[in-house]
């Protein structure tokens, strides 16, 4: 389950993408996650996913 604070959310989810992921995509697809709706989740908090950074900012 993902934590539902957005800035927990953020740090948990840059965690897994510095050190378990190369993209987003393999993120949600072995945590089985809609991409889509993570993404919009984390853009209502004010975060967009940065793909040549591999991150949220």
């Amino acid at each position: 389950m993902l934590p539902q604070d957005p800035y927990i959310l953020l740090s948990y989810l840059n965690t897994k993408l510095r050190d378990e992921y190369a993209s987003l995509t393999l993120l949600c697809e072995d945590m089985d996650l809609e991409q889509a709706e993570l993404e919009a989740r984390m853009e209502k908090a004010g975060f967009r996913y940065q793909p040549e950074q591999n991150r949220f900012a």
